[in-house]
């Protein structure tokens, strides 16, 4: 593992605040999450993690002013703190372009070395568009609550409730292979919101499927067995 550089600079100070806000929904669902950080000599950055709630990867990419080459994992904790983003009590405007130092190295979990390939990725057909995505979500957590109230005292249980939400999450979406779950992520890490002409993409390469939107990308295994894990309980 190399690190030629020892700081990012983004493009603009909106890159990374928007890198931050990502790190810090990764920190919600695991305060000791890792970030792996890929950049392949141009000005993208890709930064991968694994909300466990969800047993996906999540994908999110930020501009950099200058061209960098660099491939490392990093704590996402640690990563966050050095962002010079807008702050609580900044003076109006903010400050100018966001940068950050790189913390040092951490040894990778196991998910950070089965990330999905470069391409070529094939568009999938079937998918709804984002708001009969939303309306699923808002379904499958609406249905998840209403079982699990309904649950006798001596079956309220976590592995009840994981069967439950293990049945709800599996569900696939639409004429899709993509389980609800993906869905689920992209909504709970801000990859799918509410707004005119919103572009939702699923596409395929080799065992892998990814859900593509402007903000962000889920990626998984189409076989749960092959890397990722099996399927998580999240309401939230």
């Amino acid at each position: 593992m190399t690190v030629p550089v020892q700081s990012l600079r983004f493009a603009d100070a909106r890159e990374a605040a928007d890198l931050a806000a990502f790190l810090g929904r990764l920190l919600h669902y695991d305060r000791a999450a890792a970030v792996r950080l890929q950049a392949g000599g141009g000005d993208a950055l890709a930064v991968f993690g694994r909300p466990p709630s969800f047993e996906v990867l999540a994908i999110r990419a930020a501009r950099l002013a200058r061209p960098e080459t660099l491939d490392v994992t990093v704590s996402a904790g640690e990563l966050l703190e050095t962002l010079d983003v807008p702050r609580p009590g900044d003076p109006e405007g903010g400050p100018g372009p966001g940068a950050g130092a790189l913390p040092a190295p951490v040894t990778g979990p196991p998910w950070t070395g089965v990330l999905p390939p470069r391409g070529p990725w094939r568009e999938q057909p079937g998918l709804p568009g984002p708001d009969a995505l939303r309306a699923a979500l808002e379904a499958a957590v609406t249905e998840f609550r209403t079982r699990d109230e309904a649950l006798p005292e001596e079956r309220r249980t976590r592995a009840e409730r994981d069967g439950i939400g293990r049945e709800i999450w599996s569900r696939p979406v639409g004429a899709t292979e993509l389980p609800l779950r993906a869905v689920h992520a992209a909504q709970s890490l801000g990859f799918l919101r509410a707004a005119p002409d919103f572009p939702v993409t699923l596409l395929s390469a080799g065992g892998w499927l990814r859900l593509r939107t402007p903000f962000g990308s889920i990626a998984l295994r189409r076989d749960p067995a092959g890397g990722l894990g099996g399927l998580g309980l999240s309401v939230g």
